[in-house]
C-alpha cells in the first residue's frame, strides 16, 4: 500500500493568511494536533497545536509563524511504512504527503496508518502467536519455519524487533492455527527461548503441568 492510497479526503489544509484561532478551531473539529499549511499547491510546512498555543495573540496570521513550520512529509509513491515511521518518530497525529517538488497531495491520519498496519501484519487473522528471544546472529528464518512446519502449521506473519538498550532480539510469529502447544514444545526442545505465546491450548503446557504437580504434592 502506497502513501497516496491512504490519503484522507476529509483533512483540511491551512493557508498563510489564516489566523492562529482558525487553525486551532480546525484542529479541534478534526481531533488532530497538526495540520498542513499549503501555498499555491505546495506544502509550506506542518504546524502543531503546541506551537499555536504558545502564540500570545491568536489573531496573528500563520505567515508570521512560517519559519517555525516543520518540514516533515511523506512521499506519495513510497510504501506506507515510511509514513508510519515518520508519525512514530515525531509524535504526529497526521502526516502530509507530497508529490515531486513539494506538491501537496493530501494528508494521512495516524489512526488510518494504524488500521492499515494492522491489516498488513494480519492482526485480525485467526491463529496463535509465539514470541522468541535470541541473539540476532542466531536468527534463521529457514530453521524456525522448518520447526513450525514439522507440526503441520505455517508461519503467516513474522516480525523482528531489536531492543538496542538491552541487546535482545525478538521474533514474533503468527501461526495459522490457534492450538500451538506442540509448536511451543518443539521450540523448547530445540532450546529456543520462548518469551510469550498466545493460543487456544487443547492440552496442558509444561508450566501448567508443573503447577499441578506442585499442588498435588502440597495436598499430600
Amino acid at each position: 500500500m502506497l502513501n497516496k492510497e491512504i490519503i484522507s479526503a476529509a483533512i483540511p489544509s491551512l493557508h498563510l493568511n489564516d489566523p492562529v484561532s482558525q487553525a486551532l478551531d480546525l484542529m479541534a473539529d478534526f481531533h488532530v494536533t497538526h495540520l498542513p499549511v499549503v501555498v499555491e499547491d505546495k506544502l509550506a510546512g506542518l504546524v502543531s497545536e503546541d506551537d499555536l498555543l504558545n502564540v500570545e495573540d491568536d489573531n496573528i496570521l500563520l505567515a508570521q509563524l512560517q519559519p517555525g513550520f516543520s518540514r516533515i512529509a511523506a512521499h506519495a509513491d513510497a510504501f506506507f511504512y515510511e509514513a508510519v515511521q515518520l508519525v512514530n518518530e515525531n509524535g504526529l497525529t497526521l502526516i502530509p504527503v507530497i508529490n515531486g517538488e513539494s506538491e501537496y497531495a493530501g494528508a494521512i491520519i495516524a489512526t488510518d496508518l494504524l488500521k492499515q498496519l494492522g491489516r498488513t501484519t494480519g492482526v485480525n487473522d485467526l491463529g496463535g502467536i509465539i514470541v522468541l528471544e535470541m541473539e540476532k546472529v542466531s536468527f534463521s528464518f529457514t530453521e524456525i519455519s522448518k520447526l513450525v512446519e514439522t507440526n503441520d502449521a505455517q508461519i503467516i506473519q513474522l516480525n523482528t524487533f531489536a531492543d538496542a538498550p538491552s541487546g535482545n532480539f525478538y521474533i514474533t510469529l503468527r501461526i495459522n492455527k490457534a492450538e500451538i502447544s506442540d509448536i511451543v514444545a518443539t521450540f523448547q526442545r530445540y532450546e529456543y527461548q520462548v518469551k510469550y505465546y498466545f493460543g487456544e491450548e487443547l492440552y496442558e503446557n509444561e508450566l501448567r503441568t508443573n503447577y499441578d504437580h506442585l499442588m498435588n504434592y502440597l495436598n499430600i
